[in-house]
């Protein structure tokens, strides 16, 4: 059967130009590989949520589609049509989803009417997300009926359960469109790891609408399962993933599509090694304002990020293993840690930005509290601080392990850093990911794409390929280290942690210069260029059941 191709791609999520979480990495570097094959053709949707305020990540043009925007208006849709500030520029257009709250009951009747979804227990962010993908829908349907027919390949493609309610209205109400499917980490599962359950020892045991009615999830539960179910195509991004989605949603993945990286993002190697110093520069200048202690050029600096999952993430094993280099006999240099993780932040620290801007050489008294950059909003609850709190990690003057929290995202405008992230990264020389919870892991193939060698867990999707690619257990001198974890082995991960890092530091500089190349290498097996094949093939699931239909219906 000859494989069909989409002429057009609608592809929405929350995270299109707004920068919350991973999914945003995933669609925005994958947008340079879809803009060469289909130019214009990739049209990305996302949640008008700025109001007044300038979107960083959109620039908005007003000569695309003005007579389709003329007509959506008179349906009751306010777009902003527009691209996405990324490698390839693809159209984006955000849709305004705040007037369709008043007609949120008889979206959700129609959706228990037709497809079951009980959204009777929705509290949180399920109405937002739901009147965001039900006018993200409503949008597709307008355009395709202006511009498109169905002699076109048209699919749409929804990441995570915020985009279900829209898919199943696709399905209802534009059939000869192709729906699409991608769950990134299923909600139950999300949930029971983070509520401190056994996910893995005792997986084949849970049900998952039990679980999510003990766990207070039934609608997002009951969204994520009928869209699973309804779709034309349902994919994940790793087979760790996809033995949870057959678990506990009763539906097994017609595809799996892991997750690649655009190395445009990476700076050539004159600009690498610039920004490289200078990243290393700067946070060798925080680390002395906030702490008073010197650091030369040799010290390692280490960092975890990603959302603020305390358990999922991590992060508790991460503060754990960096508490017990302290007390590693082995350690030949100093450490700079960094826990690079968005909070409740509310300002960045004046009496920080002070001393990093007066001019002053170096300083040689700590400021109070020097284990944090910014304030929180409620700092005596922070998890973080309450675990280095409890373990007497205070950054003293001569502690030869600093551990310092960065609860922000670092997109230029913090007030501290002043950089993006990837201007940030490049400065390390390890990136530590422990995840408990983990479908695929976009921060350790971001870390190696910038040459930093990291240490992730075999719980990771991208910890698993790793392993698959090295047909070993991934160590340091591969350039990603993969440790074993279980649902009890807390203990162990963070001595592993600790004992590698602690000999990364003995490592000279023929050894450092070798981890970080073969980290480089194993980045440019995750490169889109060679795992867009996928995305054809889940393309080519979706839209073969869409002709389908449309034979179907032309008899």
């Amino acid at each position: 059967m000859k494989r069909l191709k989409p002429d057009y791609i609608f592809e929405s999520s929350w995270e299109v130009c707004n920068k919350v979480g991973g999914i945003y990495t995933v669609l925005a570097s994958r947008a340079q590989t879809l803009q060469d094959t289909m130019p214009d053709h990739i049209i990305f949707i996302g949640p008008d949520c700025w109001g007044t305020r300038l979107c960083p990540y959109f620039v908005e043009d007003n000569s695309l589609f003005p007579e389709w925007k003329t007509k959506a208006a008179g349906e009751g849709l306010s777009v902003k049509t527009g691209r996405w500030s990324v490698p390839g520029n693809p159209v984006a257009i955000l849709v305004d989803f705040a007037p369709f709250y008043a007609h949120k009951d008889e979206i959700y009747t129609s959706l228990w009417e037709k497809y079951g979804v009980d959204s009777l227990h929705a509290y949180g962010d399920y109405d937002e997300a739901s009147m965001f993908s039900y006018a993200a829908a409503r949008l597709v349907e307008s355009f395709y009926n202006f511009f498109l027919n169905d002699s076109q390949n048209v699919l749409y493609h929804g990441n995570e359960w915020m985009t279900g309610l829209g898919l199943l209205y696709i399905n209802d109400r534009l059939p000869q469109v192709a729906t699409m499917f991608t769950t990134h980490a299923t909600s139950i599962g999300r949930s029971i790891a983070g509520n401190n359950k056994a996910l893995y020892e005792y997986f084949t045991g849970y049900n998952g609408d039990q679980m999510a009615a003990e766990l207070n999830m039934q609608s997002k539960q009951s969204i994520e399962k009928q869209t699973a179910k309804h779709v034309d195509c349902f994919t994940t991004v790793s087979d760790i993933t996809a033995r949870e989605c057959a678990q506990l949603l009763d539906k097994p993945v017609d595809v799996v599509l892991p997750n690649g990286f655009d190395n445009s993002f990476v700076p050539a190697k004159k600009e690498f090694d610039k920004k490289r110093k200078d990243a290393r520069k700067f946070i060798f200048r925080l680390a002395n304002a906030l702490t008073g202690d010197r650091f030369t050029d040799d010290t390692l600096i280490v960092s975890t990020s990603g959302r603020y999952e305390f358990r999922n993430k991590g992060i508790d094993v991460f503060v754990e293993s960096i508490n017990r280099l302290r007390f590693d006999q082995g350690l030949e240099k100093k450490v700079i840690a960094l826990i690079e993780v968005p909070a409740w932040m509310k300002e960045a620290r004046t009496d920080l930005v002070e001393r990093l801007q007066s001019g002053v050489k170096e300083f040689d008294t700590p400021l109070p509290n020097p284990v944090i950059t910014h304030r929180l909003h409620d700092e005596d609850n922070d998890r973080v601080l309450g675990m280095m709190n409890w373990l007497g990690m205070r950054n003293e003057k001569n502690d030869r392990v600093k551990l310092i929290f960065v609860p922000c995202y670092l997109t230029g405008d913090d007030g501290v850093f002043n950089k993006s992230y990837y201007d940030v990264i490049l400065g390390n020389d390890l990136c530590v990911y422990p995840s408990y919870y983990e479908p695929w892991g976009y921060t350790p193939l971001e870390a190696v794409a910038f040459k930093v060698p990291c240490i992730t867990t075999d719980l990771a999707g991208f910890g698993l390929w790793a392993n698959t690619v090295l047909g070993h257990d991934g160590t340091i001198e591969d350039g990603v280290q993969v440790i074993h974890r279980t649902d009890t082995n807390y203990n162990e991960v963070a001595d592993d942690i600790c004992h590698t890092i602690s000999r990364y530091s003995s490592f000279d500089s023929k050894q450092t210069a070798s981890a970080r190349k073969a980290a480089e290498t194993i980045s440019k097996k995750a490169l889109w260029s060679r795992f867009i094949k996928y995305y054809n093939e889940a393309y080519d699931v979706a839209l073969q059941k869409a002709a389908a239909r449309k034979k179907a219906a032309a008899k």
